[in-house]
């Protein structure tokens, strides 16, 4: 058995714990497989196939087997301690001038016609009337509730408008526009026009500037405490009003499935693109459903599915989307990805990064809120490096990402994310210090902002370096990791 974990491969580790003599008989694989949620098949191919390297996966099945923590090659968390140390530390202190809490506002109680309807409103406006010690115990209450849910999951979108989960910091809201949105909120057929849905247009705007700083479990309370909104503010409103709150609730919940993505919690983020699939179909925004397709091509490979990843992309490249161009840009380098995992010829994938630099290069230059705007030079290449680490070709990929990451225009969130993309390249490349240098810088910013899915590369990562695990630089990489 300790050889089986000293191999840092699960599939042994699975193996030796069923036929271990202490069972008496080998224990099957159906037997197995139900402890682990898995069936016969999975195990089987687990246990023959190449080390798995989901992070989460092997933390569940550590804790499902109970293996000892200092037995395994990562760190298993004990209890979700630090959750409840910062829910309660928000209840006490919920003034506190932090990064999060400068930037965030809170729901607001509003009377319209003897009935109370909570506003999201930014700290300028409550500081300007008059309103902060009655925000002060709205953020205390809203805090307590907050420890009684789980405000990831999306079953709870409508309940976090109504309980009064803080909400994203809105600049220059006034008084007057405050009781509008209020009106809307109360009576959506009579009072929710173009104003109150640019109002909605702001928070999502904030909220998609804020992700890189705060990162998505910051995020997703407000994305979701707006989402439940306009779900339920779209029944009651004009047709010509419904139309524009879906188009804009498509935007918002496409959103909401990258936050899940990063977090790694798949079947919620497909719930968000579907569900952003289905309104931008409602409103007739053939653009934002070209942009899903793309999104579930990106998320594909998320689960190294590369010939759905393909698919998904040359579907999102047919021409009734009329996507923009940054758009067509980033579907084919996309396709290009795709070609490159599933091992089609290297000209042919440079082909295609060739032809999405050429679509870049003469994109027009678009309003900031349109879609793909983010996809600009430095994107393309961090993307093309990631082709170039699955076309075999890591050092080239290690040369791009330090091009880009050197430049210091990515945002706190995407500088770990693709160092740690980095770190696998230069792992690849039989760089063993220098992928453990960093990927430990990685590691903070990954633990800082919570991105799971940075952790999962760098679970990655930490495999490939295993025939390097003696090296200094390697331990102090791994203990970072499951610090």
């Amino acid at each position: 058995m300790r050889e089986a974990l000293n191999s840092w491969h699960m599939g042994h580790v699975f193996y030796a714990y069923r036929t271990h003599p202490w069972h008496g008989r080998v224990v099957s694989q159906e037997a197995m497989a139900g402890w682990l949620d898995l069936n016969q098949a999975q195990l089987s191919r687990i246990e023959g196939g190449k080390p798995p390297q989901d992070l989460g996966k092997l933390m569940r099945w550590a804790h499902s087997l109970k293996i000892p923590a200092d037995l395994l090659w990562f760190k298993l968390p004990a209890h979700r301690d630090e959750a409840s140390t910062e829910a309660t530390s928000a209840t006490v202190q919920p003034a506190a001038m932090t990064l999060e809490a400068s930037q965030a506002g809170g729901l607001l109680p509003v009377v319209v016609n003897g009935r109370t309807v909570l506003v999201p409103v930014d700290t300028e406006t409550i500081a300007t009337s008059g309103l902060g010690s009655l925000f002060g115990q709205l953020a205390e209450e809203s805090a307590a509730r907050a420890t009684e849910r789980e405000p990831m999951s999306p079953l709870n979108r409508r309940d976090l408008l109504k309980g009064g989960i803080a909400a994203v910091a809105l600049p220059g809201l006034g008084l007057d526009e405050l009781h509008h949105v209020a009106a809307a909120l109360d009576d959506a057929h009579r009072y929710l026009d173009g104003p109150v849905v640019d109002y909605f247009r702001r928070v999502l705007d904030k909220a998609k500037r804020d992700d890189g700083a705060l990162g998505p479990k910051r995020t997703l309370p407000v994305m979701l405490g707006l989402l439940g909104a306009i779900e339920s503010q779209a029944r009651d409103v004009k047709p010509s009003v419904r139309r524009e709150l879906l188009a804009l609730g498509a935007d918002g919940a496409e959103f909401a499935g990258w936050l899940y993505r990063d977090i790694q919690q798949p079947q919620a983020a497909v719930f968000w693109y579907d569900r952003a699939m289905e309104w931008a179909q409602e409103a007739d925004n053939a653009a934002m459903q070209g942009y899903v397709l793309l999104k579930k091509s990106q998320m594909a490979y998320d689960e190294r599915d590369a010939l759905r990843m393909l698919t998904l992309a040359q579907a999102a490249g047919h021409d009734r989307w009329h996507l923009p161009a940054r758009v067509r840009a980033e579907v084919t380098q996309q396709e290009a990805l795709g070609r490159a995992m599933l091992g089609d010829p290297l000209d042919v994938v440079r082909g295609q990064l060739a032809d999405a630099e050429t679509l870049l290069t003469n994109a027009p230059e678009d309003q900031p809120d349109a879609l793909g705007t983010y996809f600009n030079g430095h994107t393309r290449l961090l993307r093309d490096a990631i082709t170039y680490t699955e076309a075999g070709k890591p050092s080239l990929a290690a040369d791009l990402f330090s091009d880009v990451m050197s430049t210091g225009t990515l945002s706190h969130r995407d500088t770990g994310f693709f160092n740690a993309r980095r770190a696998a390249a230069l792992a690849l490349s039989g760089e063993p210090d220098e992928a453990a240098r960093v990927g430990k810088a990685s590691a903070a910013v990954a633990q800082e902002v919570r991105s799971e899915r940075t952790v999962r590369v760098l679970g990655e990562v930490l495999q490939t370096l295993g025939r390097w695990r003696s090296r200094p630089a390697v331990r102090e990489f791994r203990e970072s990791l499951t610090a």
